[in-house]
């Protein structure tokens, strides 16, 4: 199992144990499944190597939640988890993921309606059934008709650094095939958007049919919508849909060019082609019947009179005219990033103490990382009130005192009040070298009124980033 698998069996038992008001657990199971979603490594790897042992060295994994790592590796399920479903045969994590529905909502929602699905919500919505509900009331049920409404608009999209990491386990599995030359991961999760529909994969190979037996045989592979000599499709168990194409090698760089759009940048540069008195497709562009570039996305730009466009620019936002006159911005890439200016230490939610952030951020080759832990309004994360973050900034100047190589500033992410006043006093707000304002309350306030808010808190003198 992924770690983002196992990551939401925690959070499903944290849902549950929330739901029977089981003091303290809910909490340490959210922790656990952020440590298990965000560990560097796969954990089934971590187990084959280490065992269990391995397993509870991780920063927020007790001996219990090892072994029920252990079983879900093992046996692909949770007991636990199968006997609170059992009990409770609800879509806990998507009925969660509702703005305005948490654990507790649920299982009223499910004794008093038989709620199991977010279609039995919407139906007991639309029907006024909600209303009527302990706790509830007809301004609840306006909210969760609203959330749902987001949700069918927005549609089943998934981040990119979910999506990312599989997509890639895929075209890795590919390449490995005997006859595949060459693969490319194509689409949104190429142009690296922030949310992905569905992702795309081409390949050049001298037995499209071994590869498409393969690409349709792999083990996240849930569901073969489609198979055939050149495209198959397939969902995965994550619902992402992945379409793989096999194209010939003299139009390989054209289809990825075509399929990694964006759409209005492909209809921009088709209209660029036919001012030069071309063809351009996903075969290649031509000039009458010869093709005359796409084997390379980069022959394909050159022949356009352009430099080559890197795919997180394609959106047709100015940057074929850049291409043209040679001004196309440099990307920010990975290895650009100087410091990390919000991170949470095990002084209030975060997993880990401040100086293994520092050691981690020094690895990864930051000159400074700022501790930004929440404030005292946040009582659920233990946030920090002013003789806390005092006591904090004492210890982050012995640890500078000792540690070379990175700069620890002295931060915090501090609550805006209802009124737009911050929950830590200017005296100990001007000490720090680094403040964060956020919201953590109060989100359903008129829109004049929280604008207000909200400029008053950025009006702060001490206040760096909202």
């Amino acid at each position: 199992m992924r770690n983002v698998e196992l990551a939401r069996c925690f959070r499903d038992l944290a849902a549950y144990l929330e739901m029977e008001d089981v003091p303290f657990k809910p909490r340490a199971y959210e922790k656990a499944a952020l440590a298990i979603e965000s560990y560097d490594r796969p954990l089934e790897e971590v187990y084959r190597q280490g065992g269990v042992k391995a397993l509870r060295a991780i920063p927020g994994i007790g001996a219990s939640m090892a072994d029920k790592l252990e079983e879900l590796i093992k046996t692909g399920k949770c007991a636990l988890r199968e006997q609170y479903y059992a009990r409770m045969p609800v879509d806990i994590a998507t009925l969660t993921a509702i703005e305005g529905v948490g654990p507790k909502a649920v299982k009223v929602l499910h004794e008093k309606l038989g709620v199991r699905t977010v279609e039995d919500l919407e139906a007991a919505a639309r029907a006024g059934k909600v209303r009527s509900l302990p706790h509830f009331g007809e301004r609840s049920e306006e909210k969760i008709l609203k959330a749902l409404a987001f949700v069918q608009t927005s549609g089943a999209r998934q981040p990119l650094a979910v999506t990312l990491p599989l997509v890639e386990q895929i075209a890795g599995a590919l390449a490995r095939v005997p006859s595949v030359e060459q693969v490319a991961i194509a689409g949104s999760v190429r142009r690296r958007k922030e949310t992905i529909g569905d992702a795309d994969l081409l390949a050049v190979a001298r037995k499209p049919d071994a590869v498409m037996r393969a690409f349709v045989g792999l083990p996240p592979v849930t569901r073969v919508l489609g198979q055939g000599d050149t495209k198959s499709s397939v969902k995965l168990a994550s619902g992402l849909q992945v379409d793989l194409r096999v194209v010939p090698a003299e139009s390989f760089g054209a289809a990825l060019c075509y399929f990694t759009g964006s759409k209005a940048h492909n209809v921009a540069l088709r209209q660029l082609a036919i001012k030069r008195g071309y063809k351009l497709n996903e075969y290649g562009l031509f000039r009458g019947e010869r093709r005359i570039a796409g084997r390379t996305e980069e022959e394909i730009y050159a022949r356009l009179g352009l430099a080559y466009i890197p795919p997180e620019l394609r959106e047709d936002q100015g940057e074929i005219d850049a291409a043209r006159a040679g001004t196309l911005p440099r990307l920010i890439e990975a290895d650009a990033l100087r410091g990390d200016l919000q991170t949470q230490t095990d002084w209030t939610d975060g997993a880990d103490s401040i100086e293994e952030m520092a050691r981690a951020a020094k690895t990864l080759g930051l000159e400074y990382v700022a501790i930004t832990d929440h404030t005292r309004s946040l009582a659920m994360t233990r946030g920090s009130d002013e003789a806390k973050l005092r006591k904090q900034m004492l210890e982050i100047d012995r640890l500078n005192a000792r540690l070379g190589g990175i700069r620890v500033l002295k931060g915090a992410e501090v609550n805006i009040n209802k009124d737009g006043t911050l929950d830590i006093d200017d005296e100990t707000l001007a000490a720090l070298d680094v403040v964060g304002v956020a919201v953590h309350s109060y989100f359903n306030l008129p829109r004049a009124e929280m604008t207000a808010r909200i400029i008053r808190a950025m009006r702060n003198p001490h206040a760096d980033i909202l």
